[in-house]
């Protein structure tokens, strides 16, 4: 396979029905989000035009397209890995670190014995926003490594939070790579994907993502899930919807670009593997070459489906979205996307179905938004 395959369904020939999902049920990530200012949940919609077109009795949506004011969910890792390593910092520097039970405001207040300090991370968007954001509330600096063909609207959003946006010509993986070398006594790195020797803090952004469906499984009581579709990337967002899929007994599907199908490619390949650039779908957010390693165990074992979908489908399911009332930029779109190609081409019978999907972003680059739904045409 080469990033330039077709759209794909693949039965995931790593399934195991006998693991273990490697992540509790500790609540400590919500209850320090409800301490951060502005925090609510957000809403669970339910998108009929959407539901038609792929034949499903019922489509949830958890409306991700803001958080904190921020238009991702991203922050809600980044919120809580930041929060993890300032206290370990504080730690081996034999500080007084706070308990997190103290919530936001100790942090805050810990925090200021660390300054001068930087927080650092490569990025496609979200993250690198969400990880700018924490710096400026802390009164850290913030330094992001984007790849150079990024919107200017996304490097311009993160720049609002006062980051030194670092433009790197070659793709995100080059950019994580970049990053990993800032690491020092005065540079905190945030990622959301881990390597060799650097693995706490993207759990932690796996665990801070455990709100989102702490909150969903309460939105949703007793309603029934038969599938829930889930935005891939390198695979953190999937690690932490994994205990939801399961506890629900959904079918759980992974939905990625065609190409940057790295996960796809990995489960056929029966190991995490890399697949080359570029990486050049508009689903920016999902443009990675090779799966976390702190998230793969968990995705690779309870997936049942891996999804790669082209960019027409992106497009299609943005659509479909505006006409539910819900502006999903092209990542955020990419769960129902998915969706939109296996029903219509791939196979998939959903008949029946109650789906739940996520819309992980809004409107990040409002032209494209305009340009693809076709509002003010």
């Amino acid at each position: 396979m080469t990033n330039t395959m077709t759209e794909t369904v693949l039965i995931n020939p790593l399934r195991d029905t006998s693991a273990v999902v490697a992540q509790s049920r500790d609540d400590a990530p919500r209850r320090f989000h409800r301490t951060i200012p502005g925090y609510a949940p957000t809403p669970l919609l339910e998108a009929p035009a959407s539901a038609a077109v792929i034949g499903a009795a019922k489509v949830f949506v958890k409306n991700e397209t803001e958080r904190f004011g921020l238009p991702a969910f991203k922050i809600l890792g980044a919120s809580w890995a930041t929060a993890r390593a300032v206290q370990q910092e504080l730690e081996m520097r034999g500080l007084p670190a706070p308990s997190l039970d103290g919530g936001f405001p100790a942090l805050v207040e810990a925090a200021k014995t660390l300054q001068p300090m930087t927080l650092c991370c490569a990025t496609d968007g979200n993250h690198g926003r969400a990880v700018a954001h924490m710096a400026r509330l802390l009164g850290f600096n913030a330094k992001i490594f984007v790849p150079a063909d990024m919107a200017p609207a996304r490097m311009a959003a993160i720049a609002s939070e006062g980051a030194e946006v670092l433009p790197i010509d070659g793709t995100y993986d080059d950019a994580i790579d970049r990053s990993a070398e800032e690491a020092s006594s005065t540079c905190l790195v945030i990622s959301d994907t881990s390597w060799p020797g650097y693995t706490s803090v993207p759990q932690w952004v796996i665990d801070g993502y455990s709100t989102m469906f702490s909150e969903l499984d309460e939105q949703l009581g007793g309603e029934r899930v038969d599938l829930v579709a889930i935005q891939l990337g390198v695979g953190a967002l999937a690690a932490a919807a994994a205990p939801f899929a399961r506890r629900r007994g959904a079918t759980f599907v992974g939905v990625e670009p065609v190409v940057a199908a790295c996960n796809l490619r990995s489960l056929e390949a029966g190991k995490i593997t890399l697949l080359p650039g570029p990486h050049t779908s508009i689903m920016s957010g999902l443009n990675c070459g090779l799966p976390s390693e702190i998230a793969w165990p968990v995705v690779s074992t309870n997936l049942d489906y891996a999804i790669a979908a082209g960019d027409h489908r992106a497009e299609a399911a943005m659509r479909l979205l505006a006409r539910d009332g819900i502006v999903a930029g092209e990542t955020g779109a990419a769960g129902l996307a998915g969706l939109l190609a296996w029903s219509a081409d791939l196979g998939g019978d959903l008949t029946g179905q109650q789906v739940v999907i996520v819309t992980t972003e809004g409107a990040t680059d409002p032209d494209a938004w305009r340009r693809i739904v076709g509002v003010g045409e």
